[in-house]
């Protein structure tokens, strides 16, 4: 069982602590992580989602999920990457590029540029159906046939826009 961090509107540990699969207590919010990995092409890691989970069967980010109790963001992404895909990588020196607000907590954005062979991903059978790259059009062909996650077209496009910028760091 996934026992979860609970943060203050500030972002600060409260010290409390609720496992994953019950309501967050009122007034507690949680921290959740998204990875999106880029190739030099410009395409975005897509990751389909299991049928057994929460939107199952739709296409998403590259990788995603919540920090567990004692967790930092970037050893969440850390954990949810290699548990996901089967990519180590080591995000301590990396800050997100992005945190989104939400009603139940904070969602930090990590954003990679890497050329990543698909058959050398390590799918976790309970999270991940299949895998491949996708253009920023191929994206929106998805979610258009409502076969993508139903994030904001804007919000989409964001991400796409940010991966112009240079400030990334490369896998090593």
């Amino acid at each position: 069982m996934e026992i979860l961090d609970i943060y203050d509107k500030y972002r600060i540990k409260t010290g409390r602590t609720y496992p994953r699969n019950e309501e967050i207590p009122k007034g507690g919010l949680r921290l959740i992580i998204h990875i999106l990995i880029f190739n030099d092409k410009g395409e975005l890691l897509i990751q389909q989602r299991a049928d057994s989970k929460k939107m199952g069967g739709l296409w998403d980010l590259t990788c995603g999920g919540a920090c567990q109790a004692g967790e930092d963001s970037w050893q969440g992404a850390r954990r949810e990457l290699s548990e996901e895909l089967g990519i180590d990588f080591d995000f301590s020196n990396l800050r997100p590029i992005l945190t989104a607000n939400f009603d139940q907590g904070f969602d930090d954005f990590y954003l990679v540029r890497k050329n990543i062979d698909i058959k050398d991903l390590k799918l976790q059978e309970e999270e991940v159906k299949d895998a491949r790259w996708a253009s920023r059009d191929e994206v929106f062909d998805l979610y258009t046939k409502g076969l993508f996650v139903r994030y904001k077209k804007s919000y989409l496009d964001l991400l796409f826009d940010l991966n112009d910028d240079d400030r990334f760091m490369e896998f090593r």
